[in-house]
């Protein structure tokens, strides 16, 4: 069974860092090196010194590879839209998490081969 710790101070420093920017100046600077608009994935369990490995942007599927043991996620989408981690390539197999919009979590990256980033 895979085992998903929820970074609840990470997401709380998230917040925290949105509401000290303000609104405007979030959307233009996103969060952690994460742009506005994207789910990044970083190469650990930290921020990386502001600096993803991947950095998503368009609707739908997109296939991983390399990606193994615990990175920090970030759903920096807007709008209410959400990502799902999927078992298997482009979007198939079992949905292993969702990501809500604002959302930071460490995931266990190795059972997971797709990310899709869904429309609210």
């Amino acid at each position: 069974m895979r085992k998903i710790t929820r970074s609840a101070a990470v997401l709380a420093a998230a917040t925290a860092t949105v509401s000290v920017l303000g609104a405007t100046q979030a959307h233009a600077e996103g969060v952690h090196g994460c742009p506005t608009g994207a789910v990044c994935v970083y190469p650990g369990t930290g921020w990386n010194n502001d600096h993803p490995s991947l950095a998503l942007y368009s609707y739908g599927a997109h296939n991983l590879s390399g990606q193994f043991g615990s990175h920090m996620v970030v759903n920096n989408q807007y709008g209410g839209a959400s990502a799902t981690l999927w078992s298997g390539y482009n979007a198939t197999g079992s949905a292993l998490d969702v990501l809500p919009e604002g959302a930071a979590y460490i995931e266990n990256l190795t059972p997971v081969n797709s990310i899709s980033l869904n429309r609210p």
